[in-house]
């Protein structure tokens, strides 16, 4: 709980900045486009690379085919198993337009707001083991609507023009 004035959520005297890193919980990679969701992978453990590349290769190009768009779509942060040279290799010959961003940036990154919806929809669960919640996930992934892909992606340049204005501290997105 914190005590502050109104309209100053958003001051960075206010916030507490956060580094994400694998934990023992389950891990999930996903992607979306304006039509819907793609694939949804579940995996235990710890993210590295090569298992970021097999991810890519099984998944990112059937997920782009079954939501109708070509192979110039590609977006992800500069988390560093991403930036490693066999990941970007693969990357500039199968999706060549990978657009670039700062790292840990949520404001600029759409699928967040859908890691947030799967979360919020999850947690209205009682579970209690890893399965139950890899199961539950997978049903809540499943039953997201499109219409919440097609929203966070039409608000895309108003959340380009907020960080802009914020000079890149937070924003409302």
């Amino acid at each position: 709980m914190v005590w502050r004035r109104k309209n100053e959520e958003l001051n960075p005297k206010n916030l507490v900045g956060t580094v994400t890193y694998g934990g023992r919980g389950v891990l999930v990679w996903g992607c979306m486009s304006a039509s819907g969701l793609g694939n949804l992978v579940l995996f235990d453990g710890i993210m590295n690379h090569a298992l970021y590349l097999n991810i890519l290769k099984d998944n990112l190009k059937l997920s782009a085919q079954n939501l109708g768009i070509g192979n110039n779509f590609f977006y992800q942060n500069n988390d560093p198993m991403h930036t490693t040279l066999n990941v970007r290799l693969w990357c500039l010959y199968n999706c060549p337009q990978n657009l670039k961003t700062p790292p840990q940036s949520p404001d600029l990154n759409p699928i967040e707001h859908i890691w947030r919806e799967l979360e919020v929809r999850v947690r209205k669960h009682g579970i209690k083991t890893k399965s139950e919640l890899k199961t539950v996930m997978m049903e809540k992934w499943m039953n997201l609507d499109a219409e919440i892909t097609k929203k966070t992606c039409k608000i895309y340049s108003q959340r380009l023009k907020a960080v802009v204005d914020a000079k890149g501290y937070p924003t409302k997105y």
